[in-house]
């Protein structure tokens, strides 16, 4: 069938001005074709990008240590880039401690023979150990991926606020507020799975974005105007099987997978969207009972190029696990968790913690103790062993750490006001005239880098998060969707495990969904004429109050994000509540 490109929307209600409302078919047509120059659009995000880059990689090598959990996950990733799998490590070597042999520049004769228990998936660490052969075992070396990764994401929300808006403008203001945001910023700068994580959730949302367009695009194409679907149609199907945004969806959702787990929330959440999406897209053209019709003709085809294909992905990044297999199953086939069956409420501390545990022989994986294969029965083989060892993690996570206690954990649900940062690297006695310390005689300097987003990005944030969910509601305007989805999505699920020790950075998966909302409600301060008007003239005052408001408060808190050493009473001023000390 042909699409009549000059079809009159003959019989629709219109607008406030008197402009008669576009149909489907020129909405689904029409959107993308609104964006802007495309080579002005795509120069604009290089260089928010380039911007961002900049920022992250200098000095990059400091501190000169392991910050946080940059211990387990660096080594880790060298491992795995010079033996193939993770093996564990000494504690020391001669009377240095390992992190200082390291530091020193020494990398053989550390490591022993056997596997490590490791409790996450491999991408994260594959691409740490990138930037580790490139540059060395050392702090620039382990921390180089975040960096660029970082960067990448600021470049990739650039697109998607763009291609959601329309504007530009909007796409730089979105850059630039998660370029300065103080989260953001440190963990672009350590050797941490989030950011990974974080970038790898955004590039699938953003390919289900793109997907929506080219669906009802698609559907555009395929169907007459003049002829919408009648009475128990269905629309095109075979037209619209093969989704290729989605396919690229289910590849990064897969890597998210393999960064980490909790990427499986907005993998669930964002398919259920793509359906209604779907659905919506042919009820707008006409068919009957789309919500029934789109999750067959839509729905099943979807599930199989996302969530299949983001499964497949997943285990395909286990590859190096899996030709090591032989070695797990002879180190690790019983470990602690194995046998951890069931966790009794928690009575006090962590060390009251009563459990339940079945034999040795009984934890034992089954593949353990069975014949070694070969050929395709060594990969089955090989695969059941990596489904018992995700048994052992999966207990980790859900029950082995609860009622433990860490100095930095919060509640998830603070989280978003940021409630209780989390110091990676800290430095409390620096004399006065050592490392350029100013303080004044009987005082000392601190040197920190604070894991805290910049509060008045995030305290704005929650405001828009609110108003989003009005406009979403009231207006009906699907773009809130993504964020007030994006956003959920990543981060209810962290009030089921508030049990265990978690940590206010794991929000950072929130971050551009929030960022995406602020932007949002201030596209929707200015509104959509470009003409003069007082209400163009305040939502422009106020976007740009907000923005530079955020880059103040980003430079004011950069001495704490960047290990300054600065006088103790300068960071006390920069406490700003007690919770953060």
């Amino acid at each position: 069938m042909t699409v009549l490109d000059d079809q009159p929307a003959e019989g629709l209600s219109s607008t406030a001005d008197g402009r008669a409302v576009p149909t489907a078919w020129e909405r689904a047509r029409r959107r993308v074709a609104a964006l802007e120059d495309r080579a002005t659009g795509w120069a604009a995000a290089v260089a928010v990008m380039l911007l961002a880059f900049g920022m992250r990689v200098w000095d990059l090598g400091t501190p000169r240590r392991f910050a946080f959990d940059e211990t387990y996950y660096a080594k880790d990733a060298w491992s795995m880039a010079n033996h193939g799998f993770v093996r564990n490590y000494l504690d020391e070597v001669g009377d240095l401690t390992i992190d200082r042999a390291i530091l020193d520049g020494r990398t053989q004769g550390i490591w022993d023979d056997g596997p490590s228990m490791i409790v996450h998936p491999e991408v994260g660490k594959w691409l740490i150990a990138l930037g580790e052969k490139a540059f060395g075992m050392d702090p620039f070396g382990w921390r180089i991926a975040s960096a660029v990764v970082g960067s990448l994401m600021v470049l990739v929300l650039v697109r998607l606020t763009r291609r959601l808006t329309g504007s530009t403008l909007l796409g730089l203001v979105a850059g630039l507020l998660l370029a300065f945001d103080g989260l953001h910023f440190v963990l672009s700068r350590l050797a941490l799975l989030d950011i990974f994580l974080a970038f790898f959730l955004l590039c699938g949302i953003s390919c289900l974005v793109n997907d929506r367009d080219w669906h009802r695009a698609r559907l555009a194409r395929l169907l007459d105007p003049a002829a919408p679907p009648g009475r128990g149609q269905w629309g095109p199907v075979l037209g619209v099987l093969w989704r290729p945004w989605l396919v690229l969806g289910g590849i990064s959702f897969g890597l998210a997978l393999g960064t980490k787990w909790t990427a499986a929330y907005p993998l669930a959440a964002f398919g259920v969207l793509v359906w209604v999406w779907s659905a919506g897209a042919r009820r707008s053209f006409g068919v009957r009972w789309s919500l029934l019709r789109g999750a067959v003709a839509d729905g099943l085809p979807a599930f199989l190029q996302l969530v299949v294909v983001a499964f497949l992905v997943y285990v395909a990044t286990w590859t190096g696990w899996l030709i090591h297999a032989d070695e797990y199953e002879q180190n690790l086939s019983s470990t602690q968790y194995t046998g951890f069956v069931e966790e009794r409420p928690c009575t006090g501390s962590g060390e009251d913690r009563e459990t339940d545990n079945v034999s040795d022989d009984d934890a034992r994986w089954a593949t353990a103790t069975e014949p070694d294969a070969s050929g395709l029965g060594e990969v089955w083989q090989s695969l059941g062993s990596l489904a018992s060892y995700h048994h052992d993690v999966y207990i980790f996570h859900t029950h082995y750490l609860n009622c433990s206690n860490h100095p930095y954990q919060s509640a998830p649900s603070g989280w978003l006001l940021d409630n209780r940062p989390v110091g990676v690297a800290t430095q409390l006695d620096v004399q006065p005239g050592e490392q350029g310390c100013t303080a004044a005689e009987g005082s000392v300097c601190y040197g920190q880098v604070l894991l805290i987003g910049t509060p008045i990005l995030w305290w704005g944030a929650c405001l828009a998060l609110v108003a989003g969910a009005v406009l979403w509601v009231g207006t009906r305007d699907w773009r809130f969707g993504v964020a007030l989805v994006g956003t959920l999505s990543t981060w209810l699920p962290w009030l089921l495990y508030d049990e265990r020790p978690i940590f206010l950075f794991y929000a950072i998966a929130c971050l551009p969904f929030m960022v995406l909302a602020v932007v949002l409600v201030l596209g929707k301060l200015i509104g959509p004429s470009r003409l003069p008007s007082t209400r163009r003239t305040v939502g422009v005052v106020v976007a740009g109050s907000f923005l530079v408001l955020v880059l103040l408060n980003f430079a004011y808190f950069y001495p704490i994000l960047s290990f300054e050493v600065i006088p103790r009473a300068s960071w006390l001023n920069r406490m700003w509540f007690n919770r953060w000390i």
